[in-house]
C-alpha cells in the first residue's frame, strides 16, 4: 500500500506541559510519520502526517477522542490551504459565499508566492485572476511564483515596464508549460485584432493563465467569472478597497 498524506488539526483547550509529546508518542505508536508540525493561529496546532495504512487514520481520529484537552477539526488528506497552513503558521483568508476567492495583504506576500507556486505546479488548464490596485505588488508575486514552481512566464500583456500588447508567440514560447501573464485591461480595451485572437488561442490552450485586473477583462470581453478557478485578492491593507474607476479612467479615450 503506498504512502499517502494526511492533514490534522485540533484545537487546544489547555495547553499542559507535555500535551504535544503525548500525541506524538501515539503517532510513533502507531507508526504515523509527523512530516510537519505547526501552530495555526491563537490555539490551534496543525500537522502533516504520513502512512500507508488508511486504518491507522481512522484509529487515531477515535483515539483522539479520548484525549482531554483538544478537540480535533480537521482530519482528511491535505488541500493546498492546509498544506500552506501548516507552512507559514496562518491561514489564507477566503470569501465565505464564493470559495474560489482568496484573500491576501501586502504584508503576507511570502504565502501569497508559495500559494502560487504550488497551484503553478499543477498541469492542465487554469486561469487565474488577481485583483489588486497599482503597485501592490501582483506582477512581481507572479513571477517569484512562477520561479517556485520552476516554470517560465511569459508575458501576453503588461504595463509592468512598459505597455506590452503581444500579437504573436515563439514556438518556444507557445507551450502549454509556461505561465502566461495577461494584463485584464491592456488585452481588451487597449488591444488589436491580432492580439485578441492571440488571447483567444492562448485561453483554449491547456496551460495556466494568470489575468490581472479580471473584472474588466470578463466587463470587456466574452468570458464570464466561470472560466476562473481562483480568483485572488492582494491589498496594501486589509480594509483596502480595490476600486477600477481611479485608473481605467484614461483607458476610455481607447
Amino acid at each position: 500500500m503506498e504512502y499517502k498524506q494526511w492533514y490534522m488539526e485540533y484545537k487546544i483547550h489547555k495547553n499542559r506541559p507535555g500535551l504535544l509529546g503525548d500525541i506524538a508518542s501515539l503517532l510513533g505508536m502507531l507508526e504515523v510519520n509527523i512530516l510537519t508540525i505547526n501552530g495555526v493561529e491563537n490555539r490551534t496546532r496543525g500537522m502533516l502526517l504520513q502512512t500507508n495504512d488508511e486504518e491507522k487514520i481512522e484509529i487515531l481520529g477515535r483515539m483522539l477522542q479520548k484525549v482531554e484537552n483538544i478537540t480535533v477539526t480537521k482530519l482528511r488528506s491535505p488541500r493546498l490551504v492546509d498544506i500552506l497552513a501548516v507552512r507559514h503558521g496562518r491561514y489564507i483568508e477566503r470569501d465565505s459565499d464564493d470559495r474560489k476567492t482568496f484573500r491576501f495583504t501586502r504584508d503576507e506576500l511570502g504565502l501569497l508566492v508559495d500559494f502560487l507556486g504550488e497551484v503553478f505546479k499543477r498541469e492542465g488548464n487554469q486561469v487565474i485572476g488577481l485583483r489588486g490596485m497599482p503597485r501592490v505588488g501582483k506582477t512581481e508575486s507572479i513571477i517569484a511564483g512562477s520561479v517556485c514552481s520552476n516554470k517560465r512566464w511569459t508575458f501576453v500583456s503588461s504595463t509592468l515596464l512598459r505597455q506590452t500588447v503581444r500579437s504573436q508567440l515563439s514556438e518556444e514560447e507557445m507551450t502549454p508549460n509556461n505561465i502566461f501573464i495577461i494584463d485584464g485591461i491592456v488585452s481588451t480595451v487597449r488591444s488589436n485584432e491580432k492580439h485578441y485572437a492571440l488571447l483567444q488561442e492562448i485561453m483554449a490552450m491547456p496551460s495556466t493563465k494568470v489575468i490581472e485586473h479580471p473584472d474588466i477583462f470578463v466587463k470587456e470581453s466574452a468570458y464570464d467569472y466561470s472560466t476562473f478557478d481562483y480568483i485572488i485578492e492582494l491589498r496594501n491593507t486589509p480594509d483596502e478597497e480595490i476600486n477600477y474607476d481611479s485608473f481605467t479612467a484614461h483607458y476610455n479615450d481607447f
